[in-house]
């Protein structure tokens, strides 16, 4: 499976890639002409029979945004699976009196878990790096040196796209690739808060790149299903006033009727 060169050209700088406000709607997403002209992949093309599906999470819950509905559609076709949780996300709410850190990066393995079971992914297999939420930019050759020891060549592993616009989430996708070639595994990048910043037919996304899962409405459920399991993301929080993390308007955005990798 190919992949993209660690020099593959960005999106600009980080600051054409901010988080800000409402971004692009989920139904500005859905309408977009282009979907039909991009290349449609099945489970089986994307993770073939005898290879096993590692998804590398920055956070709780990026495993599930960015490939939900492909850890679903590997746990049904009997696939093996890992997931790699790079952090507990124990930075999500801070200065809060009801989400301490600890507390929190409790409740966020909780979540997980649930979120595993609503896949049926429950018998994946889970590694917790345990690195600091907001700090992976710092310690990527740990997380290099944690993949190296677990991957193998028959692996195809999910990361966020190394241009997400997230910091953790560019810092894990920027790590992966060359662990990835490394090994002789395939690396597929899935964009989650790209969808934010970017808008339909962005250029400064890689569409020539891009691989679609259509989910279904099965897959499509049990997606939907995993991401209400991470109720501290999607509550408000009275101790300290603030807003969800993930609000109604950006889950829709982020449970598309297809998942998008970038390879």
């Amino acid at each position: 499976m190919s992949t993209m060169t660690a020099d593959s050209p960005g999106p600009g700088t980080p600051r054409d890639r901010l988080i800000a406000g409402q971004g692009t709607t989920a139904a500005q997403w859905r309408a977009w002409t282009g979907w039909p002209g991009l290349r449609a992949a099945t489970v089986d093309e994307l993770v073939p029979p005898g290879h096993r599906l590692v998804v590398v999470a920055p956070h709780p819950d990026d495993e599930v945004l960015g490939a939900g509905g492909l850890l679903a559609a590997t746990a049904l076709a009997g696939r093996e699976q890992l997931l790699v949780a790079v952090t507990d996300g124990k930075a999500s709410h801070p200065g809060s009196l009801r989400w301490p850190a600890e507390k929190l990066g409790a409740q966020r393995r909780r979540e997980t878990a649930a979120a595993l079971r609503e896949l049926g992914a429950e018998a994946c297999t889970v590694i917790r790096l345990g690195l600091e939420d907001g700090g992976i930019a710092a310690a990527t050759a740990r997380l290099a040196d944690a993949l190296a020891a677990v991957l193998e060549p028959a692996d195809i592993i999910v990361s966020p796209w190394r241009f997400d616009g997230h910091p953790d989430h560019e810092a894990v996708g920027r790590t992966v690739a060359p662990v990835a070639r490394s090994a002789g595994a395939g690396h597929l990048e899935a964009p989650i808060w790209a969808w934010h910043w970017a808008v339909p037919g962005d250029r400064r996304m890689p569409w020539q790149q891009a691989v679609v899962m259509h989910l279904g409405p099965f897959l499509a459920w049990r997606k939907s299903g995993a991401v209400r399991c991470f109720t501290s993301q999607l509550e408000s929080d009275p101790s300290t006033g603030a807003a969800p993390i993930l609000p109604p308007w950006a889950v829709a955005r982020l449970v598309h009727p297809r998942e998008v990798f970038f390879r």
